[in-house]
C-alpha cells in the first residue's frame, strides 16, 4: 500500500470521528449521569440489585467496565496475532464496530426495569471500542512513513474530538432542552443519545472500511488451529519485544504515565462535582473545554516533536501532568477548576498522540506483524486503566479525600519520568539505535 495517501490517511482519520463519540458521550458524560440519576432512589439510596446481588450503582459500574478491560487486555494479543497471521484484520476491527455500535443503539431501550441489559449493553460497548482500536491502530505504520507518523497520528486524534464534540453538542441539545422537541419521558433524551452514538459509530466507519486494505497474511502462515497459532504468534512477538530495549523501555514508561492519564479522563467529571459542586451544566462545558483544546494538543506536540524529538516532547508533557496533579490538590475556586481542564485539554491531546506515534516508529521498520504489536500498546493501556481505577478509588476510600487520590497520581508519571529519562539516555549513549525521529 502507498504510504502518505491522502485519502487513505483521511479514511483512517474517519474511523477516530466515528467512534469517539462512544468514549466522550457514553464514558464521560450522559450515560455516567443518566446512569447515576436512574440508579438512585429514596427508598433505597445508591444500592442496585443485579441478578440477586447488591451493589453500590457507581461500583457496579467501574466493575463491569474493569472487567470489559480484563477481558479484552486478555484476548486481543491472541486475536490480533490471528489476524497478522491470516492477514484479516479488517474483518476483526468491523466486528468489534458492529458489536460497539449495536450495544449503543441497545442502550436506548435501558431503563432502572432493565438494568442488567444496561450494564451488559454498555460492557459490550467498551469492548467493542477498546477493539475497534487496537486493529485501526495497527494501521499507522503501514498508512504512513516514519517522518509522518506524528502527524498522521495527531490528525487521527483531531478528527476524534471534533466529530466527538459534534455529536455531543447534538445530544446535549435533546438533553437539555427536551421541551423543544416536545419530549415529556425525562429518559427519552439520555436513550436517544445513546442510540445517536451507536448510528454515528456504525455509519462513519464505512468509511474507513472501503478504503483501508484487508491487511497482508503472513507468507508462511501457521499450520496450527486458530487458538494454538495466535498463542504462537504472540509468543514470538513477545520475542521480540525482548529483544528490542528501546521498545521494552517505552512500553515501561507508557504503563505507567498510561495511568494517571487515562485514570484522570474518567474520574475528571466527578472530580469537579465532589469537591466544587460544579453541576451537570458547568461539567458538561469543562468536558467541552478539554475536547476542544485536545485538538490543539494533538498538533502542537506533533509539531514540537519534529524540533525536538519525540522523547524529549513526551517528557516535558509528563512533568506537566505532575503539575497538574499537584494543582489539583490544592484547587479552591471554579475558575482554577477550568484552567486546570484547559491544561489537562492541551497535555491529554499531545500525549496520546505523541504516545502512539512513538510506538509506532520504535517498531522495526520491516516488521509485518504491526497488528501483534499493537496489540501489546493497547493492552498496556488497559491494564493500566484497571490499576489506575483501583488505585484512585482506593486512596479515596482511605482518606476520605478525592484530593489526595489526584495527588497520588503524581507518582505514576514521576515513574515513567524516570522510563522516559532511562530511554533518552540510551538514545543518546548508542546513537543510531532508535530512529532520528524518536530521539
Amino acid at each position: 500500500m502507498k504510504k502518505n495517501d491522502k485519502s487513505t490517511i483521511r479514511a483512517w482519520a474517519m474511523f477516530d470521528w466515528s467512534n469517539s463519540a462512544y468514549n466522550l458521550v457514553i464514558t464521560s458524560t450522559i450515560f455516567p449521569a443518566y446512569y447515576t440519576a436512574i440508579t438512585t432512589s429514596q427508598d433505597k439510596g445508591d444500592v442496585v440489585g443485579f441478578f440477586g446481588f447488591q451493589f453500590i450503582n457507581t461500583a457496579l459500574a467501574n466493575y463491569s467496565l474493569a472487567f470489559a478491560y480484563l477481558v479484552m487486555a486478555l484476548v486481543l494479543p491472541i486475536l490480533s496475532a490471528i489476524a497478522d497471521n491470516r492477514g484479516n484484520k479488517k474483518s476483526f476491527m468491523k466486528g468489534f464496530t458492529y458489536m460497539g455500535s449495536f450495544a449503543c443503539i441497545g442502550l436506548f431501550f435501558f431503563k432502572i426495569e432493565t438494568l442488567e441489559w444496561g450494564i451488559i449493553c454498555s460492557t459490550l460497548a467498551a469492548m467493542g471500542y477498546i477493539g475497534g482500536v487496537l486493529f485501526n491502530n495497527s494501521y499507522l505504520p503501514e498508512i504512513a512513513s516514519i517522518d509522518e507518523q506524528d502527524r498522521v497520528s495527531a490528525q487521527g486524534f483531531a478528527y476524534g474530538y471534533i466529530g466527538s464534540v459534534l455529536l455531543q453538542i447534538i445530544c446535549f441539545v435533546f438533553v437539555l432542552k427536551p421541551e423543544w422537541f416536545g419530549i415529556q419521558d425525562a429518559t427519552f433524551a439520555p436513550r436517544l443519545s445513546f442510540l445517536l452514538v451507536g448510528l454515528w459509530w456504525m455509519g462513519f466507519s464505512q468509511i474507513p472500511f472501503k478504503k483501508l486494505p484487508s491487511g497482508k497474511a503472513n507468507a508462511k502462515p501457521s499450520k496450527h488451529n486458530v487458538f494454538k497459532s495466535g498463542f504462537t504468534e504472540l509468543r514470538s512477538v513477545w520475542t521480540k519485544i525482548s529483544r528490542l530495549s528501546s521498545l521494552k523501555r517505552f512500553l515501561g514508561a507508557f504503563f505507567f504515565y498510561a495511568m494517571g492519564v487515562q485514570t484522570t479522563m474518567l474520574v475528571a467529571a466527578a472530580f469537579g462535582e465532589k469537591i466544587l459542586r460544579l453541576g451537570a451544566s458547568k461539567l458538561i462545558v469543562t468536558i467541552l473545554i478539554i475536547q476542544l483544546v485536545a485538538i490543539l494538543g494533538a498538533f502542537l506536540m506533533s509539531a514540537l516533536a519534529k524540533r525536538m524529538g519525540n522523547i524529549q516532547v513526551l517528557l516535558i508533557v509528563v512533568l506537566l501532568w505532575i503539575i497538574v496533579c499537584v494543582s489539583a490538590y490544592v484547587i479552591q475556586t471554579e475558575m482554577q477548576f477550568y484552567m486546570l481542564a484547559a491544561l489537562v485539554g492541551l497535555i491529554m491531546g499531545g500525549i496520546q498522540s505523541l504516545s502512539r506515534s512513538t510506538y509506532s516508529k520504535l517498531i522495526p521498520a520491516d516488521e509485518t506483524d504491526t497488528t501483534a504489536f499493537f496489540s501489546f500498546y493497547d493492552v498496556t493501556e488497559k491494564l493500566a486503566i484497571v490499576v489506575g481505577l483501583f488505585f484512585f478509588a482506593f486512596i479515596e476510600e482511605q482518606t476520605k479525600n478525592i484530593r489526595y487520590s489526584a495527588l497520588s497520581l503524581a507518582l505514576f508519571f514521576a515513574i515513567g519520568l524516570f522510563f522516559l529519562i532511562r530511554l533518552l539516555r540510551q538514545h543518546n549513549k548508542e546513537k543510531g539505535s532508535l530512529n532520528s525521529y524518536v530521539g
